[in-house]
């Protein structure tokens, strides 16, 4: 899943982004509305978490030109702003949710992962392929019952993989779902970290290469 947070403060920012990719989103930051308005217009996000206050503006007027755009993107309003009126104010607006600062990171993880769930309803909770089972909620893999522990961006490539499961899955495909700005798209981050998910999975080998496309999860090479 990958998100959009907008957050002008130097120190805050990169902080609530380091929290977010180690729960096993893909994260890309703005510092302003205009930054935040392009990114938006070229990527495709799961949900946006924005502070009301950035340098040149109020985050409301981005919100409400996505929603009369006909966008139902999460938005998740992170702001100091917590007098009634102006958390009223964000919800005519059209926003999902509301976290007042100061907040705790646990409760902002859940609060998008919760957003992130509503915007694809169809998801099922659990996903399985042949003896693999993924439990979203909790996070747990395991593959002929014996649990796995796999690193958030391993989960989040396996968890495309299921989702997609018997078909190819394009390795531009997977750097647009699982890999943020920060990543390098032309080098072999995807080779790299698919290797590591076959040596956590353990054999039989149940990712299948696709040479020059990218990769299937059962079927044959």
């Amino acid at each position: 899943m990958r998100v959009m947070v907008l957050e002008d403060d130097p120190e805050l920012g990169p902080v609530v982004a380091a929290r977010l990719r180690d729960a096993g989103f893909a994260v890309d930051l703005a510092c302003t509305l205009a930054e935040a308005d392009l990114k938006l217009s070229v990527n495709r996000y799961d949900c946006v978490v924005a502070d009301r206050s950035v340098p040149d503006g109020d985050s409301l007027t981005l919100l409400a030109a996505q929603r009369a755009a006909g966008s139902v993107l999460p938005f998740l309003l992170l702001t100091a702003l917590d007098a009634v009126s102006d958390r009223v104010a964000g919800f005519e607006h059209g926003a999902d949710d509301y976290l007042v600062k100061p907040f705790a990171f646990a409760e902002l993880v859940v609060r998008v992962r919760a957003l992130c769930r509503r915007e694809r309803p169809s998801r099922p909770s659990v996903l399985r392929a042949g003896d693999l089972e993924l439990d979203l909620p909790r996070r747990r893999v395991t593959r002929a019952g014996v649990l796995l522990s796999l690193s958030a961006k391993e989960f989040a490539v396996l968890e495309l993989l299921m989702l997609r499961a018997g078909e190819v899955v394009t390795r531009s495909e997977l750097i647009e779902s699982c890999w943020d700005e920060a990543s390098e798209p032309m080098s072999n981050v995807v080779d790299v970290l698919i290797g590591q998910l076959r040596r956590r999975l353990g054999p039989p080998d149940p990712i299948a290469t696709v040479r020059g496309v990218g990769y299937r999860l059962g079927g044959e090479a």
